[in-house]
């Protein structure tokens, strides 16, 4: 396919196509964590919003420390976004305002906001954990892109059973 080739091209074909693939690779792996990054965003701004809106201070506890957690996490894939050279997007995304916008109109005009609140966090959050398993099965990602976002994951799993658990409370 290349028998007309010179010989020094034909040489340093195989790193010449290492080169690209390691570029197209990182794209695609800051694609997804840029992905995730702005869905942590989202959370964040969220679990704010409903640690505002909370009358129970132990609910308004809790999403204060999920919007903390949530910081947290989009600090360190910021860190694993930056590690191979790609840009950092900045900002939530429009799905994300409309389900703040949401969480609003129902703490307005909900006779139990608290339970609302609860109800809105459940979805949003076995929403991240479905965004979580997408980006580990559809990307080959490196080691260390591969355990901390199986870390965040695995705590947004646990947490669930918690917000669950406070959920039968209120």
């Amino acid at each position: 396919m290349l028998s007309g080739a010179h010989p020094l091209i034909l040489k340093k074909l195989p790193l010449i196509v290492k080169i690209y693939t390691m570029s197209t690779y990182t794209e695609e792996v800051g694609k997804k964590l840029n992905a995730l990054l702005e869905k942590t965003y989202d959370a964040e701004s969220g679990f704010k919003k409903a640690a505002d809106n909370a009358k129970d201070a132990n609910l308004k506890s809790y999403f204060q420390r999920k919007s903390a957690e949530r910081n947290q996490f989009g600090h360190e894939l910021k860190s694993e976004i930056m590690q191979y050279g790609q840009e950092i997007e900045k900002g939530g995304s429009a799905a994300g305002a409309m389900h703040r916008t949401w969480m609003d109109v129902k703490a307005f005009f909900s006779l139990d906001n608290d339970e609302s609140m609860l109800e809105a966090a459940i979805t949003g959050e076995n929403a991240a954990v479905k965004e979580y398993q997408q980006a580990l099965t559809e990307v080959n990602l490196p080691p260390s892109t591969s355990t901390l976002l199986t870390q965040q994951m695995n705590k947004i799993k646990s947490d669930l059973s918690t917000i669950k658990s406070l959920e039968d409370v209120s």
